[in-house]
């Protein structure tokens, strides 16, 4: 069987070992050797850890970016339910798989200032799906389907801050599992459409 390319195999590895080390301690030369290739090959075609780690987030995990841009592009293809139900299922899964990757960089002052610093650099960051989903309800205010007074930066925040929570906040319950996708984003999307949604008109 042919093998993969190298660079898809440098993010496989970088993804797996994230899972499975923690990003603090997961390194390039572990990753390297992961992949089948040299630390000076995983460097071709990365330029820093800090970088793998984006790449895997924005390769490897559902991607909600994409989502927004597409639905900011035509807002009127569904309905503002069916839209808002389609980013919180993306958006749960996408913290559901980033959190157990991100979560040690909490712990590490030094290593959370490189990758922030990276991030900057590279024009990514966790505050763009806010802004991105911020778009996209500003899109239906235009539309008409969203109310002109609603602060829709606020209901943004307020929809992925709880599609974040679900990732860690259910552990300790008796279920130890977050509430099933089926029943989450729906009624996560319906609760925030009746905040925001202009009265009587077309949701």
């Amino acid at each position: 069987m042919q093998q993969k390319p190298a660079r898809i195999r440098i993010l496989d590895a970088a993804h797996e070992l994230m899972l499975t080390v923690g990003l603090a301690r997961t390194t390039t030369k572990e990753i390297a050797r992961a992949a089948g290739c040299s630390e000076a090959a995983l460097y071709k075609y990365f330029a820093s850890k800090e970088e793998l780690f984006i790449r895997v987030l924005q390769e490897r995990l559902p991607r909600l970016g994409p989502l927004l841009d597409r639905l900011t592009a035509e807002p009127e293809q569904r309905t503002v339910e069916e839209n808002l139900t389609e980013i919180v299922r993306q958006a749960a899964l996408f913290y559901e798989q980033s959190f157990p990757i991100a979560a040690s960089l909490y712990a590490e002052t030094q290593l959370k200032r490189r990758h922030e610093e990276s991030m900057r650099k590279m024009g990514v960051g966790p505050h763009m799906p806010i802004q991105g989903l911020d778009a996209y309800l500003r899109a239906e205010q235009r539309a008409g389907r969203i109310h002109p007074d609603a602060d829709t930066f606020a209901a943004a925040s307020l929809l992925l801050g709880a599609c974040a929570q679900r990732a860690f906040a259910y552990d300790a319950t008796e279920e130890g599992a977050p509430p099933p996708l089926d029943t989450f984003a729906p009624a996560l999307a319906r609760t925030l459409l009746r905040g925001v949604s202009v009265a009587d008109g077309p949701r």
